[in-house]
């Protein structure tokens, strides 16, 4: 480790942070909530485990849950509820490291089972908090339809459950992958700081982090307030290896800060004393770098034909984040009053703030008259910046200009406006109360609760550095020396701070989300049966989502000074800015449900069956917008003998498709994806959707870093999916070994009319193998080759269907060297099969995508897993962590073999614990061994998949807590 990342460590002492991702076991029904501290004892006599609403004394009926408890959270090295959750091996893909070569835009997701919507959003996973709902999440282009965890203070949450075997019946829609409960801080007296600071061995992507949380209880009533705040700092993608350079080997000159240019009448031109093909579509000019335009007929002197390697440009060198700045504050308040002996009063309160930023290389120009991406431009001969111009000395007669009709093209690195800059300002705000409390009916005790909330997230984004198409387009013409305030543009040299001041813009957006709701639950026992009570919950849940997302206008808006599809030209656009377009978007929609649940014990202490129990449950939800559906589960547990749980369930899911699905307007974007018809169709004769693509076309040479232009959109005619979830599974707690846990559990999800999108890559392969109605998605210029715009809708499509095995071993025992703790935890991936309906019809098209990895940011892996060993005597403790993700397929590619490796973390930590104050002070370094994301082909130009591995490598940290 470098001495300045050791002299950086011990300066951060001081700093702070509570959550961090850890290792949790698994535990099956039975296993409680960690005992109260000594300064905590209360009296518990009942317990809710997630998966029932059912409140009882134990939990042995209750399905498979993960649990992460306090001491799970405060022993390990993340810094946020979204990566403590993302490397549980049960969690795929999902939104996380802000970088700019994702959409996560300073979200966070967690995706169970792989079953998340877009990019692993997560919105087949149900999240609350304390068993309620939490507002959906914002983003930079638009409001998203899951929760988004970073918008929860951390020093709020203690602890957390994760259901994984489907529970639409218990907790209503978006439960088909699971449920994650996020619980908060239990009532206290006095006061618990903690305070983190870490920085990777490069230098780099220090975090600081902090938490105070104060509690009061009076004589009948509590006070909890909660204060927390987070910074993370970049990493660049120049500054690692594997991310410097794109795997993607260079055919052809890219864009660069010295620009390409097709230029007409530049060839074999007389005048100049060009060659034959100078400055062609197929031999484009660059200025060489240094040089200075000559006037009159020496102005081509300064440029040459554009060529390998003397014209190479790297544009992953220009600040690009692999990993984005965030900053969170965030305060959680919570009151609570015994109103009377028997019913008590709950008030919470939140605000979080997140300031988060994605930088990415300057503006990649791209525009011309009848060519180019942008078209509709002219550049006058008589233009002040025209090489080629009576500006410049050239005689009327030879001066060359370039018409909106003309075939010109330019294509420039725009250095001088600056990096492009997307930043987030998202505000959370959330009020909530309710009442719970007992009474007695038909000779029995009973609890009720009714709960209300109300939430909003609402962002602010600011788009810094693109360019004004309009005032670029005003600069080059002759119009530009009679407006007012208008700026002669130099695309063919160095800008002056004027020039770049006058075509850069910024766009300003909005959007926001909301909900409503209003929830009553009973529970109880209706009467005694032989082996037991029969205990049921019964509730109802109204609920309102909202959502609006507000645009830039001006970006939105046609442009004036360039050619527009109501002009009727061939060569029009309907741009104003770099800024991708989308239309505003407003819709809610709401629900009301009611649901019923039974915990029914059959048998107990009979022979074989120390105990069989059978919970059911059933819910109805009505949707004002796709209607009512119905949906049931059944679980079963059995104990042959004490030792033994064995356990199944069969749920059925429903998800009502959300806001964004259904209402999102047409919003330009950019896919990342491997375009099969690289090299044209001459190196790719078997392939009939490659037909009329040039020879030598890569489409890593076109727009940014050969990421795809393309539109996506909502679909009002979407239909509610529903799903059927199997599972069985073994937990053993042998007497004859004291402290081994040991579960192993299978699980099978069918999705039916799923909601879902095909990936640009899925659709660039389906073109170029079948061609004909399979390209219908696809446009290209017909020129260049490269794709002008990929069309990607949601649809219900087939299905979806995944299986697979997790299994946990837990052991606990002391010897005379202290006390230890294993565990293993391990997930297996058997199958993830998508199919979709068939464009030319016959067969479904099944895409299978366990073991692979050849799409972007879509790694599925069939082996996760982490295990731990911890210590601890006396004051002494220390923890060993590995997380181990399996090897999965790449794309064939020509510079490494279509494979993506395994890796294995390894972290460590120690600790001591002074009596003063409760005072623990741990010392840890994550990725022990610095090792570097395995490389992948399919994630270029960053190199990895962004959401499943960090390019952060060795991470050292120190953290200190206290209690007054």
């Amino acid at each position: 480790m470098q001495a300045s990342t050791l002299r950086a460590l011990c300066a951060g002492t001081a700093h702070v942070a509570l959550l961090a991702a850890g290792l949790a076991a698994p535990a099956h029904a039975q296993t409680n909530a960690a005992p109260p501290r000594a300064d905590e004892a209360v009296a518990i006599d009942t317990i809710i485990v997630t998966g029932s609403r059912i409140q009882r004394r134990d939990a042995d009926a209750v399905g498979v849950v993960t649990t992460l408890t306090e001491q799970d959270i405060k022993n390990s090295g993340a810094n946020s509820v979204g990566e403590l959750l993302q490397k549980l091996p049960s969690a795929g893909v999902s939104l996380s490291s802000n970088g700019t070569q994702g959409t996560s835009y300073g979200a966070s997701s967690i995706n169970l089972r792989y079953l998340g919507g877009a990019e692993g959003s997560g919105n087949r996973v149900l999240v609350l908090v304390d068993g309620h709902r939490w507002v959906d999440g914002v983003g930079q282009r638009g409001f998203r339809d899951f929760v988004d965890l970073n918008t929860m203070p951390l020093g709020m949450i203690e602890g957390a459950e994760v259901l994984k075997d489907g529970a639409s019946a218990i907790y209503g829609a978006d439960a088909i992958a699971g449920v994650v409960n996020l619980k908060t801080l239990r009532d206290f007296d006095g006061v618990k700081v903690q305070a983190k600071y870490g920085v990777s061995s490069h230098g780099d992507g220090a975090s600081y982090s902090g938490v105070a949380n104060f509690g009061k209880r009076f004589d009948k009533s509590a006070l909890i307030v909660s204060l927390s705040y987070v910074k993370d700092k970049p990493i660049l993608t120049a500054d690692r290896d594997l991310t410097r350079v794109t795997l993607v080997p260079t055919t052809s000159v890219g864009t660069s800060p010295n620009g390409l240019y097709i230029l007409p009448g530049l060839s074999n031109n007389t005048y100049f004393g060009t060659p034959a093909g100078f400055a062609a579509s197929a031999t484009p000019a660059a200025l060489t770098a240094g040089s200075t335009i000559g006037s009159g007929s020496a102005a081509d002197d300064a440029f040459h034909t554009a060529s390998l390697p003397g014209d190479y440009y790297n544009t992953q060198a220009q600040g690009i984040y692999s990993t984005g700045p965030s900053e969170r504050y965030g305060i959680y308040g919570r009151f609570t009053s015994d109103l009377t002996d028997k019913i008590r009063l709950k008030v919470e309160g939140l605000f979080n703030e997140r300031k988060s930023d994605q930088l990415f290389s300057p503006v990649l120009l791209d525009i011309g008259g009848s060519a180019g991406t942008i078209r509709g431009f002219a550049i006058s001969s008589k233009q002040a910046y025209n090489p080629f111009g009576v500006a410049n000395g050239v005689p009327a007669a030879n001066a060359l200009g370039f018409a909106a009709n003309q075939a010109w093209r330019i294509r420039k690195v725009m250095n001088e406006v600056g990096n492009r800059d997307n930043v987030q300002d998202v505000k959370t705000y959330r009020i909530a109360g309710g009442l719970d409390g007992e009474f007695s009916l038909l000779g029995r005790d009973w609890k009720w609760d009714v709960y209300g909330l109300y939430s909003k997230n609402k962002i602010q984004t600011q788009a810094l550095n693109s360019v004004n198409y309009d005032n670029l387009a005003l600069g080059l013409s002759d119009a530009c020396a009679t407006a007012a305030g208008c700026t002669p543009i130099n695309l063919f040299g160095t800008m002056t701070s004027a020039q770049a001041a006058y075509i850069r813009y910024t766009a300003r957006e909005s959007n926001q989300t909301e909900i409503y709701d209003v929830t009553a639950n009973v529970t109880g026992e209706l009467f005694q049966l032989p082996a037991g009570p029969l205990s049921i919950a019964a509730g109802y849940e109204h609920r309102t989502n909202k959502a609006l997302d507000t645009p830039d206008a001006f970006v939105n808006a046609l442009p004036t000074y360039i050619p527009t599809p109501a002009a009727g030209a061939a060569y029009a656009s309907n741009t104003t800015t770099t800024v991708q377009t989308r239309s505003p978007t407003k819709g809610q929609y709401s629900l009301d449900e009611v649901y019923v649940e039974a915990a029914v014990p059959l048998l107990k202490d009979a022979a074989l069956a120390k105990s069989l129990d059978v919970s059911l449950a059933a819910r109805y939800s009505d949707y004002d917008t796709v209607g009512g559906d119905s949906t049931f589960k059944v679980g079963v547990g059995w104990k042959p003998i004490n030792d033994i749980l064995v356990r199944g369930t069969y749920s059925q899911g429903f998800r009502a498709p959300s806001i964004l699905e259904l209402y999102q307007g047409g919003r330009q974007t950019s896919f990342q994806g491997a375009d099969p018809c690289n090299g044209g169709a001459s190196a790719n004769p078997k392939l009939p959707g490659c037909v009329g693509v040039p020879t030598g076309y890569n489409q890593a040479n076109y727009n940014l870093n050969g990421l795809i232009p393309g539109t996506i959109s909502g679909n009002t005619k979407l239909k509610a999916e529903t799903a059927d979830t199997y599972s069985a599974g073994l937990a053993l707690k042998p007497r004859f070994l004291p402290g081994l846990t040991a579960t192993i559990d299978w699980y099978e999800i069918t999705v039916h009319d799923a909601i879902a999108s095909q990936s640009a890559t899925q659709i660039l392969s389906l073109c170029a193998q079948q061609g004909g109605v399979f390209c219908g998605l696809v446009t290209r210029d017909a020129s260049t080759g490269a794709i002008t715009n990929l069309v990607q809708g949601v649809q219900n499509l087939s299905q979806i269907k995944t299986s697979g095995i997790d299994s946990t071993i837990r052991y606990e025992f002391s010897t005379d060297l202290g006390r230890f703790a294993a565990v293993l935890d391990t997930s297996y991936l058997e199958s993830f099969k998508t199919t979709s309906p068939n464009p030319a019809g016959g067969a479904p098209i099944v895409d299978e995508r366990a073991g692979k990895g050849d799409q972007p940011r879509a790694t599925y892996p069939h082996w996760k897993g982490q295990t731990s060993l911890g210590w601890n005597k006396g004051s002494w403790n220390a923890l060993w962590r590995g997380r181990y993700i399996g090897g999965s397929t790449d794309v064939t590619n020509p510079v490494k073999d279509a494979h993506t490796k395994a890796i294995f973390y390894n972290d460590l930590e120690g600790g001591y614990q002074f009596d003063k104050y409760d005072t623990a002070v741990s010392v840890g370094v994550s990725n022990l061994f610095d090792k570097a994301p395995p490389a992948s082909y399919a994630n270029a130009p960053i190199n990895y998949d962004i959401y499943t591995y960090d390019a952060r490598g060795r991470y050292a940290y120190v953290r200190v807590s206290a209690k007054f």
